[in-house]
């Protein structure tokens, strides 16, 4: 019964942080990367792609921010998802 119980606790913490995660891979810049909206997630190893190819772009005015915590400088980048739609965003490492 004790091993039941403890085996069910175990799914329920797995399952519960596996909600939460919010890193996905996305072309950036025509590289598969990872994205994380938070800087103390794990990135996942991302799959080699092929990225779509990007139409030229001039980047937006990159307003001055401090980067959050755990990252040490942002930038603009073309962001592109599986289906080869692109805008533009901020990645900070």
């Amino acid at each position: 019964m004790r091993t039941i119980i403890t085996l069910v606790t175990v799914i329920v913490l797995l399952s519960a942080s596996a909600a939460h995660a919010s890193c996905t891979c996305q072309c950036v810049n025509g590289q598969m990367q990872p994205l994380c909206s938070s800087s103390i997630d794990l990135p996942p190893i991302c799959p080699p792609a092929i990225c779509p190819i990007m139409s030229p772009s001039i980047a937006p005015i990159n307003p001055p921010t401090l980067p959050p915590l755990g990252t040490s400088a942002c930038r603009q980048a073309r962001v592109c998802d599986m289906f080869g739609n692109c805008q533009w965003q901020q990645v900070c490492r």
